[in-house]
């Protein structure tokens, strides 16, 4: 790659959170980034799937578990994942407080 062509910014709060076991690992349990502006927001997650996505039906509501329950229906988890739905929760609700103070 020698280059990347990136759309001009949105407005608004930017924020990213990302969830590791400890600081010398790389890559997340749970990643949170959200765009928050004046009549709209955007959320991408990641650590939840085999790669980063974007739940646009989880844009439109408002209040942390809704959205969460969004991000997380039709998870299926194991007994060494599930801690991730309680994480992912705990982080949104963090980066939506972060882009709202």
């Amino acid at each position: 790659i020698t280059g990347v062509l990136l759309p001009k910014p949105l407005g608004g709060r930017h924020v990213y959170r990302k969830v590791r076991d400890r600081a010398s690992y790389a890559f997340a349990n749970v990643s949170v980034a959200a765009v928050i502006g004046d009549g709209f927001q955007r959320f991408a997650f990641g650590g939840l799937a085999h790669k980063p996505w974007r739940i646009e039906a989880a844009e439109s509501l408002s209040g942390a578990d809704a959205i969460a329950d969004a991000v997380l229906a039709g998870a299926k988890t194991t007994p060494l994942n599930q801690f991730k739905t309680t994480l992912t929760r705990r982080t949104l609700g963090a980066v939506l407080r972060e882009a709202r103070a």
